[in-house]
């Protein structure tokens, strides 16, 4: 089962889909992306983690998560923006092999027998970004969210704090 929940930033995203993997299960699992890149990223992935309490499983993996064992589990994965970052940094900023890589990963991780909550971030709907990087990136977003939606069993969309169901 894929839920797929995309939004703005500060939309609830995060909020949202904690709350559907504790109803669906006592013992979720945390699968964060982020790359700790500096101080301040890792004060924010402090505060993230105190959000969760001792019912959830904290699992850090930036970039491969299908070699892990998720068989029978619920796991939110927040989120594809930074997971899809890492990749763009690595490949020097190709799209077409970030992509490949987002899109091979996502296959395998649905091959598993468990239930995946799947954050994105709908990067594409504000300014357009001042850089040529930045606009490859916002292509690349927006191309892979419309894959894993075409994946996922239910789509949500966040605004606001609200779930707006489109799947």
């Amino acid at each position: 089962m894929i839920y797929y929940i995309s939004g703005g930033a500060r939309s609830g995203k995060s909020v949202y889909a904690q709350n559907l993997a504790l109803k669906l299960t006592d013992n979720p699992i945390y699968l964060a992306t982020a790359r700790n890149w500096d101080a301040d990223f890792n004060q924010r992935i402090k505060r993230h983690q105190s959000d969760r309490n001792e019912r959830w499983e904290n699992i850090e993996e930036e970039k491969f998560p299908s070699k892990i064992d998720f068989t029978n589990r619920v796991v939110v994965i927040d989120c594809v923006t930074l997971w899809l970052t890492n990749f763009y940094v690595d490949t020097k900023y190709d799209i077409e092999e970030s992509l490949k890589a987002i899109k091979l990963e996502i296959d395998k991780l649905t091959e598993q027998q468990a239930t995946f909550i799947i954050i994105s971030n709908e990067i594409g709907m504000g300014l357009h970004a001042d850089s040529e990087s930045g606009r490859k990136f916002t292509d690349l977003q927006g191309w892979a969210n419309q894959y894993i939606a075409k994946k996922s069993n239910k789509a949500i969309f966040m605004v606001s704090g609200l779930p707006l169901d489109l799947k």
